[in-house]
């Protein structure tokens, strides 16, 4: 059995973490498991690799077996132009940045009280699902993020440590009310669901959702709900029923550039099929505000990540956050650069300039995160009381 993420002492040194879902991780796409790859191609630009180590492209998902994870794009007009690769060779040592405390395990700490809430309603949260590095933080803040619809999903994302299965155990019908229970007895102001893929349900569990915000408000009309969702296989009927339950921010992550998706993403998945969902929230109900996330440290460029936010923009996404990818395990994709801090702050310089409400970048940012979720109650409750006059 795997050993826990938070039962490491005192200070962690973060061994694997993928960005969704999410504290929620980057996604609440899983992984399939996958052989262990044997190539060992080190990450580099065109000028710096033997030529008896590129191999011909191949356009297929990254699964160790074809391809090369850091080798040039090939006919590219940029040689520096890299994808990743399960099995590439990884940069060396983990930057010093990359230490976080571990979470207070004492049995009157909130850590505990969470934890045990979550036990005894047989719930779960993305926060352990991911392996998330700000788990201690969260959970001691009173706050995590709800899994909906079970722990396995059906799609298989190269970068997600999630169960997976065709043929998932069927949702629990009563999650909706132990979820609305559980979060009330936290006393939190700000709430973030999300859930794995469920492409097995009609709907892709956009109703689960809706339900579970409904009967949140119920309880506490003054809570601010987060659905960090999937693309529902971008049928546009499951966004609109989600968007009119209630919730306050949409969001769904694109997890990575354009030109990377095919080799990060499962199949199922696109970069305009995860536009063109945002898209519709906010046309469907004007005043929602919507959110998407992204990986760095994939071999995509500042050219690319600019492009990126800008396609947001394009369609009015209120906010956008950055984290470095770190490799769930040796099955998962290589990282291809551990990016700088400072660069982290240029994008979040960049997106502000291109009008994002709010940025979040660095690298232990994840999608869904307390620091986060304090901005956006704050921004949500002001802009809304300015709005009323």
């Amino acid at each position: 059995m795997r050993r826990p993420f938070y039962m490491f002492p005192t200070l962690l040194t973060l061994s694997a973490f993928s960005t969704s879902q999410t504290c929620a991780a980057f996604s609440a796409c899983p992984s399939l498991a996958r052989p262990k790859a044997t190539s060992t191609t080190s990450l580099g630009s065109a000028s710096s690799l033997p030529k008896s180590v590129k191999k011909p492209y191949v356009v297929e998902r990254g699964d160790g077996s074809t391809g090369g994870g850091g080798l040039p794009m090939p006919k590219s007009a940029d040689d520096e132009l890299v994808r990743p690769k399960v099995g590439a060779e990884m940069p060396k040592g983990r930057p010093s940045w990359f230490r976080v405390p571990a979470p207070s395990q004492g049995p009157d700490s909130r850590y505990a009280q969470v934890k045990e809430s979550l036990s005894e309603l047989t719930l779960h949260t993305v926060c352990e699902e991911a392996q998330c590095p700000n788990i201690g933080e969260c959970w001691n803040g009173g706050t995590g993020t709800i899994m909906l619809l079970g722990d396995t999903c059906t799609r298989g994302c190269m970068f997600c440590a999630v169960n997976t299965s065709a043929a998932p155990p069927p949702p629990d019908p009563f999650e909706p009310f132990k979820t609305a229970d559980a979060v009330c007895s936290w006393g939190v102001d700000y709430i973030v669901l999300t859930s794995v893929d469920r492409d097995d349900i009609p709907d892709g569990g956009a109703g689960h959702f809706a339900t579970t915000v409904q009967l949140l408000k119920e309880k506490k009309p003054e809570i601010l709900v987060e659905c960090l969702v999937s693309d529902f296989r971008g049928d546009l009927s499951s966004v609109e029923a989600l968007s009119t339950s209630g919730l306050d921010v949409y969001a769904h992550n694109v997890e990575t550039v354009e030109r990377l998706q095919k080799f990060v993403r499962d199949p199922r998945a696109g970069y305009r099929q995860s536009l063109s969902t945002l898209e519709h929230a906010k046309k469907f109900k004007p005043g929602l505000y919507t959110k998407t996330s992204l990986m760095l440290g994939l071999g995509e460029t500042d050219e690319e990540v600019i492009k990126t936010m800008k396609d947001l923009r394009a369609i009015d996404v209120d906010v956008v956050t950055f984290g470095q990818y770190l490799r769930p395990t040796e099955n998962h994709l290589s990282v291809v650069e551990y990016v700088e801090p400072k660069k982290f702050d240029y994008f979040r310089r960049v997106g502000e300039e291109l009008g994002f409400k709010y940025v979040a970048s660095g690298p232990m940012v994840r999608s869904s995160y307390k620091a986060g979720e304090f901005y956006l109650e704050h921004m949500i409750k002001k802009e809304r009381a300015e709005a009323t006059g």
